[in-house]
């Protein structure tokens, strides 16, 4: 064999673009190319990334994974598609741009700019962001079948949320209504329940009376959403209060007069502080069922901007919450009516994205019901077990049974419960928000006329203002990316999926939202497993943030030492569902092994007098020994990836190639006689 030269060392940097492009070249990422005859399909859908910034290491962990699978498919035979795409992201990458116009000398861009040029600066910021993530995935060395990609936000996306936005609305399951909502002030738009979270923080406890006159007292973190009282609720069995259950006691309270009904419903505390609770219907979602159950009426006194409304009564108006509360809290101690001051643990709700106080206010909104009865359209191409065409079943039921029923398994299986205590305490979805980027609400009004879909053809509508949440166009991502509403082949071959690859953090966010949305759309469950990944911690086990400077880029790690050591590192210690440590020097040591591959394949290439592959008889001991490992470490590795145990696969794989292979076999292969092929 004609000599060749290849280096010692093992420099990622200089072959894997070129790598990746033959890859591409060949066309088998696309599975309408792949050779022979492949019956069974395989579909995993790339989670989209968000269109704010650049990949981390969830990302990078995500793709390894994922890339896993769908290679494993193709070896097995399988027509393996793997569907790329991005997510708009709607309020994060609004909010973004706003943060860089206001940076870069606007006040308020929306307001300067109107609607169509600030989404000019939106979207071409999003764009961007496209490119850079696509070629990111790329260095990761993703098989990704490009061809497929999908944005969700493209006009195909937009025909497959307006179509089922208009199924939803004619079977009832869509409405508006005037709801208590929870509001981001900094944001000026609504959140989902699921957006809204816990930052667990100290507050005071308040415990007064109204006035002087008022027969009891009531306890709260927050004196100056008491403004908006409309009653005081108190436990059906509570003696205390006995006699004052059905009376309306007048106060005056800092100045403002309330009438305050007393009312008797069971989901009050008798235990809590004083066991009556002051009712404030507009500023609290508990508050506004239990105005719901005694029709109490509303007083909205805290505004869009955070601020403090006319109804909270003249000395308040236009205070920010905070400074009314010290008002507040200054005139109970003033007048004697505060009887406890004491400091409490309180878990505060804070928007998602900005980490604002989160205000709960009425506000009319567009809503899915979970809970509302609608006939079942069953799939005949792949009908869910237990479930009839035309069944009468509301969507949180579905959602319930898919799971319970085994039609989707989650790994691992412990967040079973979890799926299911959220699914227990879903609410109605809030699906409407007041950004400009996104798809917006299909309705067009002309005075009294409501126009639900595609746009009317004649003159003088109006498009609702508002936008959809971005988890609506998310939630039909598994078949809106096989080109429904049509019925294409793409959707007979590839739906529903063979697997959901995610990080667990976002099962209620994403997860659960496309199992609605696609067992209502299409009768199908969107993926048959959902496998979940923890999150990537620093080697001390801490989140990685900004603030603690211990963000390690997935790019700089494959600048250094190459996608393969990036990737093995991401896999090699995970397990689903639990979070796992990463450091830079873990990274390199997985650069080691890619390097010591390198020379195995360096050896091999020197040592042959063929570079043909022909099948051979062993010829010594040791030749019948390595076949004799290699048949036992391919039935090893083929049960650990059929069970997606990727870490334990990858130690295997490891083991054997540098233990086996290239410390025992190739040693003795240097030595021993016998001929080469």
């Amino acid at each position: 064999m004609k000599e060749i030269d290849i280096p010692k060392a093992y420099e990622a940097g200089k072959y894997e673009d070129a790598i990746y492009a033959a890859w591409e070249k060949s066309g088998f990422f696309n599975p309408d190319n792949l050779p022979g005859s492949r019956t069974e399909s395989f579909t995993i859908v790339l989670p989209p990334p968000n269109v704010t910034g650049t990949l981390h290491m969830g990302h990078a962990v995500m793709l390894a994974i994922e890339d896993i699978m769908v290679r494993y498919a193709r070896l097995r035979g399988k027509r393996a598609l793997w569907i790329p795409g991005t997510d708009h992201a709607a309020i994060a990458t609004q909010a973004k741009v706003e943060k860089n116009l206001i940076a870069s000398g606007l006040k308020d861009p929306r307001r300067e700019l109107g609607r169509e040029a600030f989404l000019k600066h939106v979207e071409d910021f999003a764009m961007q962001s496209h490119d850079t993530i696509v070629n990111q995935v790329r260095k990761m060395g993703a098989s990704i079948d490009w061809s497929r990609e999908a944005y969700t936000l493209d006009s195909a996306r937009n025909r497959a949320v307006n179509r089922v936005f208009k199924m939803m609305y004619d079977d009832g399951l869509i409405y508006r209504g005037n709801r208590v909502v929870n509001w981001c002030p900094r944001c000026k738009s609504t959140l989902a329940d699921d957006e809204v979270e816990h930052k667990e923080t100290n507050a005071k406890l308040y415990t007064f009376a109204y006035d002087k006159d008022f027969p009891m007292t009531i306890s709260s973190t927050r004196p100056e959403t008491k403004l908006g009282d409309t009653a005081v609720a108190v436990h059906p069995d509570d003696a205390r209060y006995k006699d004052l259950v059905g009376k309306t006691i007048e106060a005056t309270f800092a100045g403002k007069r309330l009438s305050i009904k007393i009312v008797a419903d069971a989901s009050v505390d008798p235990a809590f502080g004083t066991g009556a609770l002051g009712v404030t219907p507009s500023h609290s979602n508990i508050d506004a069922e239990i105005a719901g159950r005694h029709q109490l009426p509303f007083s909205t006194v805290i505004g869009e901007d955070g601020m403090m409304t006319e109804e909270a009564g003249e000395a308040f108006a236009g205070l920010p919450v905070k400074e009314a509360r010290d008002k507040i809290v200054g005139w109970l101690r003033e007048q004697n009516l505060l009887e406890k001051e004491e400091e409490v643990a309180q878990n505060l709700s804070v928007c998602y994205r900005c980490s604002s106080a989160v205000e709960p206010m009425p506000k009319l909104q567009w809503f899915i019901s979970v809970t509302k009865p609608f006939a079942f359209k069953a799939s005949a191409h792949a009908p869910i077990k237990g479930l009839s065409d035309g069944q009468m079943v509301s969507l949180k039921e579905v959602m319930q049974h898919v799971v319970r029923e085994g039609e989707i398994n989650i790994v691992p299986d412990r967040f079973d419960k979890t799926y299911f205590h959220w699914i227990d305490n879903l609410r109605d979805w809030n699906i409407s928000r007041q950004i400009w980027f996104g798809h917006r609400v299909p309705v067009w009004y002309r005075g009294e006329e409501i126009m639900v879909g595609d746009a009317p053809s004649d003159d003088g509508w109006e498009q609702d203002p508002d936008t959809l949440d971005t988890w609506f166009s998310s939630g039909l991502w598994t078949f809106s990316t096989l080109g429904w509403p049509d019925n294409t082949k793409d959707v007979e071959t590839f739906h529903p999926t063979s697997v959901l690859e995610t990080g667990y953090d976002i099962i209620f966010f994403w997860v659960a939202r496309m199992i609605l949305m696609t067992t209502y759309a299409v009768g199908e469950v969107p993926f048959k497993t959902v496998y979940l990944h923890g999150l990537v911690r620093d080697e001390q086990g801490r989140k990685m943030s900004k603030s603690l400077d211990n963000i390690i880029d997935p790019l700089d790690m494959i600048a250094k030492f190459g996608a393969d050591a990036t990737r093995l590192s991401l896999v090699i210690g995970s397990t689903p569902g639990n979070d796992m440590k990463l450091s830079e020097e873990k990274v390199a040591g997985y650069r080691n092994f890619t390097n010591k591959l390198w020379n195995i394949s360096r050896f091999v290439l020197t040592s042959v007098e063929s570079r043909d592959i022909v099948e051979s008889k062993p010829v010594t001991l040791a030749d019948r020994w390595i076949l004799s490992r290699l048949a036992d470490v391919t039935a090893r590795m083929t049960a650990h990836l059929d069970a997606h145990e990727f870490s334990a696969a990858g130690e295997t794989l490891r083991d054997f190639t540098w233990n086996d292979f290239a410390d025992w076999y190739l040693e003795i292969a240097k030595i021993q006689k016998g001929p080469t092929t």
